[in-house]
């Protein structure tokens, strides 16, 4: 459910007034992960690396209270759910746009994810999730990445996590990523806290 708020009713009161009439209002912070457990679990259950990432960042996003409000067009709302934003390439050479509800199940996270993102692929039409607060990502695995910026437009606010190809060393395999949010939604100390829990699900994601 969607619903608008009152900020100044909320801890954001502060950070709406001085950030939501900013020109520029989108904070990018990057990191690098410790991916090895992601990877060895892709490997050993046949699913796919960045559907287990998606996985990871909705449920270390899902325990953050600031990923469940958005400002958009001046006014600010709070969502009750969340969704992962995919991009794919569809049939036709394009990209399509496709929201997967988020999930704690990851049986159920699954496979939404793979009927949704090969629905898009072959129909080559975007689907999207109304009435969820929609984290966007971007992979670009054909290449390894340290940093991505994303481009700002007023016309899409949501929190973004990117990513390139990951680095493959002896004893661990890593993955720099950047995440990109606005300022009214969270400060960089909960932002900080995000990629920390991040981090703590990809290191202790349970074998389905």
């Amino acid at each position: 459910m969607k619903q608008e708020i009152d900020p100044r009713q909320t801890a954001r009161a502060d950070a709406f007034e001085l950030w939501m009439s900013s020109p520029m209002p989108m904070v990018t912070l990057t990191k690098t992960l410790d991916v090895t457990r992601l990877v060895k679990i892709s490997h050993r259950m046949g699913m796919k690396f960045n559907l287990l990432m998606c996985y990871c960042i909705g449920k270390a996003a899902s325990m953050i209270d600031e990923f469940y409000l958005l400002p958009e067009k001046g006014l600010l709302f709070k969502y009750d759910r969340l969704a992962i934003n995919v991009i794919v390439n569809n049939v036709a050479g394009g990209i399509n746009s496709c929201d997967i509800p988020y999930t704690d199940d990851l049986e159920k996270f699954s496979l939404d994810y793979m009927n949704l993102t090969q629905s898009a692929v072959t129909s080559c039409q975007s689907t999207f999730v109304e009435d969820a607060m929609v984290i966007g990502t971007s992979a670009m695995t054909a290449t390894e990445l340290d940093s991505i910026v994303n481009q700002y437009t007023d016309q899409f606010c949501n929190p973004m996590v990117m990513w390139g190809k990951y680095r493959k060393g002896w004893l661990r395999t890593t993955l720099p990523i950047s995440f990109q949010f606005h300022h009214v939604q969270m400060d960089g100390g909960q932002a900080a806290h995000f990629l920390e829990e991040l981090q703590r699900t990809l290191r202790f994601l349970p074998d389905v």
